[in-house]
């Protein structure tokens, strides 16, 4: 072969880039002559590898070191050949200092010489053993390399990928260019990266061997199924011990570890599932609700994902009229919220989007079983194409999997949950529809219960509002206010009550009560109470005896209630103060100077317990004095003991304002907290004196 002419310094360089790992492994001598065959040039690695001092050798012809047996025309036309510009390669037998023979390769070309003019041929020489057990061991790797039915890759320090071999990127589904440069959490996110990674930074911190990791997921080979991969990682040295990267091995177990698959599936179907019990329905809030929906299945089951309630529903009112025209669905629940070109791409939360019959979101609500399209493509989204641009756009954001699935409890279906899938994780599977359904049955049951509480709220409510006195005409000689405050939303009514019912003589019973329990039972309790304290009352009975009949009022029900309740006839011409209570919290008083108290009356048990004998509390209140009745919702908080709350009240009664109804206010701004956890009745009475 004809050499190009090249300098000595470029050719002595560049031979030593190219050697590359060579260098390293297999000494190389480099010497140089002139066109006439003597020694110009000799470096420390000759002298090393033939026993001659460069002074023993420059001067004297090439010739003069090959072995006197050996054959001495290959040495002669190496020269010959340099004088035309051609190299020559070969194995040549030379004659070490020590006198022995040695057998070299050698690896000649003509280069100019710079200094002298003319040419100089320049000699590569190497150990002719070592070099053939060195290229053999190279042969032996790159056959295996290339060849190995095993996956193969070569990764550096950072965990990046220098090599892999044809097997792994049939295994992996990308190509050698794919793969260079880059992690394994970059290039496999439907794998299981990250816990590789960790074992091959364990691997080249300890220098200890991985054997039979498993590697589990699916790869862009076969992006719709699942597999295992048992892995190996070596740590790769240098010379001198320190890592220089990791080998990796990968073998496809698949079909030996398929029940291993399908219990891993299971675990991951399962571990989604107790999530949603336990992140699912925390409230009885319909978008709180809705969103912990989206949260749940992001990313473990989709990519992205929205759920909508019927519009009629989350306004608060009925279901609707049906889908025979088309429905309009509100958004209440989406993920990502941030950081997804495909929610941003869809409608925000609150809005309301209207779908005629044809949509394919109203067919799926009218059928009430699962839209799915597993590969979407423009064919796919066609139908859909005709009402809204949308569905082209998900295509390009990269959307290959979709389905829709009815929120369905108690035979009505509420809403609807979609599912986008961008990953290259495969289409959505019959398992990850069935394992959808559950979670939007679960979704489902927990939106209807907050639809039933919201409705059996508003009638509580209702009902008891509507049982409250709604005009109160006290006596001469009596000035009150008043106030009901209902427990806030994501609590349910009680059956708190207050009265005040004019007596014979100028007397006012001023009445309190708290019946025990929510919601519309405990309203209707209330009333009941309320009416039959009213009709008791004008027949003048003592309050321990009024409790008593209220008492046996209770026992009629069907079904066991308590009630606390408090029971004062106050007259205001002479200021005498008649008090009964049933459980009830004691009421206070404060006297015209502003000196606040608890009256202290015995509490006895609450109505319903039955067998309890109740008593009276007589006391004397001055003109101008105030008597304060309150539902046990004022003065009780979750991690406040009680004797300080009545503390605080006493307090705010010491200091009171020009107004009874500034006093109502003044208690609920500082007692109450902005959500109220049940229900405060309040009742305020000035005493005055009157005429007899």
């Amino acid at each position: 072969m004809v050499m190009q002419p090249a300098s000595f310094d470029e050719v002595t360089s560049g031979a030593a880039r190219d050697a590359g790992g060579w260098l390293g492994a297999l000494p190389i001598a480099v010497l140089a002559t002139d066109a006439s065959g003597v020694i110009v040039r000799w470096d420390g690695t000759a002298e090393e590898m033939l026993g001659y001092a460069s002074r023993e050798v420059l001067g004297r012809h090439i010739a003069d070191l090959l072995h006197p047996g050996g054959d001495r025309s290959l040495g002669r036309s190496l020269w010959d050949r340099a004088v035309t510009g051609r190299g020559v390669t070969g194995t040549v037998t030379v004659w070490h200092r020590a006198g022995h023979p040695l057998e070299l390769e050698l690896w000649a070309t003509p280069v100019p010489a710079r200094t002298r003019g003319g040419t100089t041929v320049l000699v590569f020489a190497a150990d002719a053993q070592t070099a053939r057990t060195i290229r053999g061991s190279s042969s032996v790797w790159d056959g295996l390399f290339a060849r190995s039915p095993v996956g193969i890759a070569i990764l550096d320090t950072q965990l990046r990928f220098l090599r892999v071999n044809p097997a792994l990127e049939a295994m992996n589904g990308l190509s050698q260019a794919a793969h260079t440069g880059r992690r394994l959490v970059e290039l496999l996110p439907g794998v299981n990266a990250a816990e590789m990674e960790a074992r091959m930074r364990q691997v080249l911190d300890s220098g200890q061997p991985v054997l039979d990791s498993r590697r589990i997921g699916r790869t862009p080979a076969d992006p719709d199924h699942d597999h295992v991969w048992s892995c190996s990682y070596v740590r790769l040295e240098d010379p001198d011990g320190r890592p220089i990267g990791l080998t990796a091995t990968l073998i496809d177990i698949t079909d030996q570890q398929q029940a291993q698959l399908e219990a891993e599936a299971g675990r991951r179907r399962l571990a989604l599932v107790n999530a949603a019990t336990s992140k699912i329905g925390t409230s009885l809030d319909l978008e709180r609700t809705a969103q912990e929906l989206a949260d749940v299945a992001v990313p473990d089951l989709a990519d992205a994902v929205t759920v909508d309630v019927l519009d009629s529903l989350a306004a608060g009112g009925d279901l609707g009229p049906g889908l025979v025209g088309g429905t309009a669905l509100r958004r209440l629940g989406k993920a990502p919220l941030t950081g997804s070109t495909v929610t941003d791409l869809l409608a925000p939360l609150g809005r309301t989007l209207s779908f005629p019959a044809a949509a394919p979101y109203t067919q799926s609500l009218a059928e009430r079983r699962p839209f799915v399209i597993a590969r979407l493509d423009a064919k796919a989204i066609a139908p859909a194409a005709r009402h809204t641009t949308a569905p082209a756009q998900l295509l390009k954001l990269g959307v290959h999997s979709f389905m829709m699935l009815p929120l369905q409890a108690r035979g009505m279906v509420l809403g609807l949950a979609t599912c986008y899938r961008t990953r290259p994780l495969g289409p959505f599977t019959d398992d990850d529809v069935a394992l959808a359904c559950e979670l939007a049955s679960r979704t489902a049951v927990c939106v209807d219960n907050a639809r039933l509480y919201h409705r059996e709220h508003d009638t509580a409510l209702i009902l008891q509002r509507g049982m409250l006195p709604q005009h109160i005409a006290p006596p001469p000689g009596i000035e009150v206010a008043h106030r009901y405050l209902p427990a806030s939303d994501v609590n349910e009514v009680g059956g708190d009550w207050y009265d005040v019912i004019p007596l014979d003589n100028g007397k006012a019973a001023l009445v309190i009560g708290d019946v025990m329990g929510h919601g519309t039972q405990a309203a209707a309790v209330m009333g009941r109470l309320s009416a039959s304290v009213r009709a008791l009352a004008r027949l003048n009975l003592d309050p321990p005896d009024l409790l008593h009949h209220l008492e046996a009022a209770l026992q009629d029900l069907p079904e066991p209630m308590l009630a606390t309740f408090l029971y004062a006839v106050v007259d205001p011409a002479t200021g005498r103060c008649c008090i009964a209570r049933a459980g009830h919290p004691p009421p206070a008083a404060v006297a015209p100077d502003g000196t606040a108290r608890l009256l202290e009356v015995p509490a006895a048990t609450p109505l319903g317990v039955g067998d309890t004998r109740y008593t009276t509390t007589d006391t004397t209140l001055e003109p101008g004095s105030l008597l304060l009745l309150y539902t046990d919702g004022l003065v009780e908080a979750r991690g406040t003991d009680i004797d300080d709350r009545l503390a605080e009240l006493t307090h705010l009664l010491s200091q009171p304002p020009p107004s009874l109804d500034r006093l109502c206010d003044t208690l609920l701004t500082h007692l109450v907290p902005a959500s109220a956890d049940d229900d405060i009745a309040l009742l305020v009475a000035r005493v005055r004196k009157t005429t007899a």
